[in-house]
């Protein structure tokens, strides 16, 4: 094989590496955003929920 045949197919080997190394380091980000996804999710149920109907709760009296 001549020198530029043996460049081709290292240079093509080394970016097939870098894809799959990519895609592994892409799928552990995606995974990691989900479940961040989730725990914020959870927080956010957990926060009691406000008064939205009546006087108690739902109305502000403000003097300056």
């Amino acid at each position: 094989m001549s020198m530029s045949v043996d460049a081709t197919v290292g240079a093509a080997v080394a970016l097939q590496n870098f894809n799959a190394h990519n895609d592994a380091q892409m799928s552990l980000l995606r995974k990691t955003l989900d479940f961040k996804a989730q725990s914020m999710a959870g927080l956010i149920d957990s926060v009691p929920k406000l008064a939205s109907l009546g006087s108690v709760g739902t109305l502000i009296n403000t003097t300056a």
